[in-house]
């Protein structure tokens, strides 16, 4: 996690032992001071005041030391154990930046240690503190108290005014001469010539378009040959081994058909996406990690002032190409109530790796190019959510522009470890949300498609009966089959499950398939080991080719998988008036429970029909335009 306010906005809490001891750690939201502004800051600043805690740990970032140790001060103030964790250590030694250790004890009256975050240097130390302080071996963190027995400790001025807050930046300014030297100080070229390009006020944003695009290219060139091997995995191998061995231990049909539509064809179907949607969290993360993402929220500072916006809107909204849950939950550090609404009715527009799936399943199949449809179609919802915002604001929502405080870091390169472990566990909560509602509302569907008891066909199903009633509705943009809009239904639900209920949806209406003619289990599984090996070097090949080479749609033999289906289903006019829907008609129900915690059950059905329409309306014209010309 990030050391500035602003990237973390709601506590996460981690147990494990050390030396016998049992730790929980807490950690808080990033904050500047105990002022309490925002949603974030009273909450990092009502667990400080509270007695749950046993000891404080504030981590320092070296390269602001002065902003630092004015929150340190406050601390201290609390009366509470402190420990200072000096982080980024090994950038101030390159820095030239040297730290007196004891002179920081002396003057406030609290143990210290240089930490470096990325390597786990000094852990050992910090943790030998925290024991300390609670076995007697630290002061208490009252720095008035200490006065008295050591002549260099600070006296702390008591109580909040403008007076108290004067002497603060005083006392914390004389810290900051006493405990440092900057007699070797070396200033960072890098930093500053990176920074002459990429926040130069027109380069800067072209270069910021093409570093984006670039991550898509990648992450697609990348990932379609594995995608394509989980998919045939699953579909050729595991259905089929699944039916084979159904077969030789006499399963019930019933309960063979079940697994293979159901799970097989439901839950397994998004783990096809699982390599696509790590190595986009891998750039994600690079570019947060390395100091990139600070300045696009500066670069567009300007930009969003002239919509009624500030740089600050940025991080949510830079936050909700991850996920729009956790960047609603942002919000609570935007100190507006306007501006907490007005981001909240963007988010939903930016698209999630959720609807990304989706996307990139229908842009291999109906276009030459796919990286190229993704990329305009998340530039659709930037624009669409950016006219939202000018709308509401000179309208509805008027309000001026709260001033912001931005921490721009120097450039860093992120260890591979550490961006590996962050992208793991986004993949982990990404695959066990996804995993839990896709296979619940796989079984609902499969019920749906099976029901009521007797039917001869998927055709006379309840599905088939919901599908073909809201069928005219969207007719008029190109989904005229029930099936595709039948889909429609659980994607409500969750955008993950939009491909699960298909695959479910389209297996069951095959009336062709058997799993158990595509050939021996063991000569399968060769097929797939050397699959996996093609893959491996398709994937490198791909990367390294020239301009755009995203993978052209391959029409596969197998009549009866999804991808066919879907082929006869839509045409491309069609899939991407299909893709606008679930690109604008808000994300999810989970967005809409968050939407209506934050700001509010008025303004969250009110966005919940406007977007529809939205939607609906511009998936209208872009399909008859396609369709004209």
């Amino acid at each position: 996690m990030g050391n500035w306010a602003g990237v973390t906005v709601e506590k996460s809490e981690v147990y494990f032992t050390y030396k016998n001891h049992e730790f929980h750690i807490v950690d808080l939201p990033g904050i500047y001071d105990l002022k309490a502004t925002t949603d974030a800051e009273r909450a990092a600043v009502s667990f400080l005041q509270g007695d749950e805690l046993d000891v404080i740990v504030n981590v320092v970032d070296l390269s602001n030391l002065k902003r630092n140790i004015l929150l340190t001060l406050e601390l201290l103030d609390l009366g509470k154990p402190v420990v200072l964790a000096l982080n980024m250590a090994d950038e101030a030694e390159r820095s030239g930046i040297e730290v007196d250790l004891p002179g920081v004890e002396n003057l406030l009256g609290a143990r210290a240690c240089l930490t470096v975050g990325k390597t786990g240097e000094g852990i050992d130390t910090l943790l030998n503190y925290m024991l300390a302080s609670q076995e007697g071996g630290v002061t208490s963190g009252a720095v008035a108290d200490r006065a008295s027995a050591d002549k260099d400790a600070l006296r702390l001025p008591r109580g909040e005014s403008d007076e108290t807050e004067e002497e603060r930046w005083r006392l914390a300014d004389r810290v900051v001469k006493e405990v440092t030297s900057f007699e070797s100080r070396k200033k960072s070229r890098v930093t500053d010539r990176l920074d002459k390009i990429l926040l130069h006020p027109y380069l800067g944003i072209v270069l910021y378009m093409l570093a984006f695009y670039l991550m898509f290219k990648i992450s697609f060139d990348f990932s379609a040959p594995y995608m394509d091997w989980i998919d045939g995995f699953m579909n050729n191998f595991l259905s089929a081994g699944f039916s084979d061995l159904g077969a030789k231990i006499g399963l019930p049909a019933l309960m063979v058909k079940f697994v293979n539509e159901a799970i097989i064809g439901g839950v397994g179907f998004v783990l096809t996406f699982v390599p696509l949607i790590a190595i986009l969290y891998y750039f994600i993360t690079f570019f947060e990690m390395t100091g990139y993402l600070p300045r696009i929220v500066f670069l567009m500072d300007r930009f969003m002032h002239r919509i009624g916006l500030h740089g600050n809107m940025m991080t949510p909204l830079l936050l909700a190409f991850g996920c729009n849950v956790p960047a609603i939950m942002a919000t609570k550090n935007l100190e507006s109530r306007t501006d907490k609404i007005l981001v909240t009715m963007m988010i939903p527009f930016m698209s999630c790796p959720a609807r990304l799936v989706v996307f990139a399943f229908f842009s291999f199949i109906f276009f030459e190019h796919p990286a190229l449809v993704i990329f305009s179609l998340y530039m659709m919802g930037v624009v669409v959510a950016l006219l939202t915002a000018l709308v509401l604001r000179r309208s509805y929502l008027k309000g001026k522009n709260a001033s912001f405080i931005l921490e721009m870091p120097p450039y860093r390169l992120p260890s591979f470890r550490i961006v590996s472990v962050i992208v793991w566990a986004h993949v982990k909560r990404f695959l066990y949300r996804a995993g839990t509602v896709i296979f619940i509302v796989s079984i609902i569907v499969w019920g749906l498609l099976n029901l009521p008891p007797g039917i001869k066909g998927p055709d006379e199903s309840i599905a088939a009966s919901i599908g073909k009633a809201i069928t005219p509705v969207f007719k008029p943009i190109g989904l005229e089959d029930w099936r595709a809009t039948t889909s429609l239904i659980p994607a409500f639900m969750a955008r993950e499950v939009v491909l699960s209920s298909m695959a479910v949806i389209y297996k069951t209406t095959s009336q062709t398939q058997d799993a158990t003619e595509q050939g021996n289990l063991p000569e399968l599984l060769r097929e797939q080991g050397k699959g996996l090996l093609e893959s491996v070097k398709e994937s490198f090949l791909s990367v390294a080719t020239f301009g755009i080479s995203s993978l052209k749609v391959e029409t596969t033999g197998d009549s009866d998988s999804l991808r066919k289906s879907i082929q006869k289903a839509f045409t491309p006019a069609s899939a991407y008036s299909f893709m606008i829907l679930l690109l604008l008609y808000n994300s999810c129900v989970a967005t809409v429970t968050v939407m209506i915690r934050e700001i509010g059950r008025k303004y969250a059905l009110t966005f919940l029909t406007g977007s529809f329409v939205i939607a609906w309306v511009l998936a209208f014209i872009i399909y008859n335009l396609s369709k004209a010309a």
